[in-house]
């Protein structure tokens, strides 16, 4: 045994608790990026990257180190050509979520963790690829806590999803409706980012049409949140309490056979009609129907 106070004296070794993994989504844009900061996304301007853009006369870009000899000798008028290269550019992600009183449906899921876990990850995906992250929540309006602006601080992402899993829709108004949607481009500034307008879409097919609208200038991913038990009808006949998440009302309704068909039905044109105003959008959803999966993101972008 060492002497007490030696150099070779035993300390007590607290254990460090284990950092939780959080899943990686690799997203894509399909346009290129545009911006001022180096990022991890192709782009069509810069000078000093590696991909190569096109050729210019030497006078419009005056760089002798990028002269191709080759080029100059094919140029008609004589002028002395140099290869230009695209930088990769860094862009804003931001996640635009609708916070109205059904997004706090539980069933298999809760919807609020499912989006916790899409912004843990979207986030810690946005830092690694250079780029920052931001989030805006909406109901009747554009909630002030639950906006940040793009950041590329580290942790961002992480503390917002552990605020999202304890929240609650509130009761009144202003949590009745996703109006606040049509408030978030205005916050999204002018930079084309890549956005995740993340809802249910139990709301108006004016507001989406508004919506995607106002964020035509962003790349957009809408993100549908279902879940199996939200929309399903039990198998006996009776008296059964149905009640409207967004205004809270309740009432009794007796389930037959030609008021399940009307209902089955409803539910079919509601789908058609969302997938018709992604369509005239130009837009591909991902829905998300139980537990977020970060793959099944990635492989969004992959096809």
């Amino acid at each position: 045994m060492n002497p007490p106070g030696s150099i070779f004296e035993i300390r007590e070794i607290r254990e460090i608790p284990e950092v939780p993994e959080v899943p990686e989504i690799h997203y894509r844009l399909a346009a290129p990026a545009r911006g001022q900061r180096p990022g991890a996304h192709r782009s069509r301007s810069g000078d000093s990257g590696l991909e190569f853009r096109g050729h210019a006369a030497l006078k419009d870009a005056p760089d002798p180190r990028r002269l191709d000899l080759h080029a100059s000798l094919r140029d008609p008028f004589g002028e002395w050509r140099v290869r230009l290269f695209s930088q990769r550019k860094a862009v804003p992600v931001v996640v635009v979520a609708d916070l109205s009183a059904s997004m706090g449906y539980r069933g298999c899921q809760h919807k609020p963790e499912v989006l916790a876990d899409l912004v843990d990850s979207l986030a810690w995906s946005a830092w690694r690829a250079g780029d920052s992250f931001g989030f805006v929540g909406c109901a009747a309006s554009v909630q002030a806590d639950w906006l940040q602006l793009p950041t590329r601080q580290r942790q961002a992402g992480a503390a917002l999803a552990h605020a999202l899993r304890g929240w609650q829709p509130k009761a009144g108004a202003e949590s009745a409706s996703a109006d606040g949607l049509l408030q978030a481009p205005a916050l999204l500034g002018r930079q084309r980012a890549l956005v995740f307008l993340v809802s249910d879409f139990h709301f108006p097919m004016l507001l989406l049409r508004a919506t995607l609208a106002g964020l035509a200038a962003h790349e957009v991913v809408p993100v549908v949140l279902r879940d199996a038990q939200e929309l399903a009808l039990p198998e006996r006949w009776g008296l059964l309490h149905v009640r409207d998440p967004e205004t809270a009302r309740q009432r009794l309704v007796w389930w037959r056979p030609a008021l399940r068909e009307r209902w089955q039905a409803a539910q079919a044109a509601e789908h058609a009609a969302l997938l018709q105003v992604f369509s005239e959008a130009g837009l591909r959803p991902l829905f998300v129907d139980g537990a977020f999966d970060a793959d099944a993101v990635t492989r969004h972008f992959q096809q």
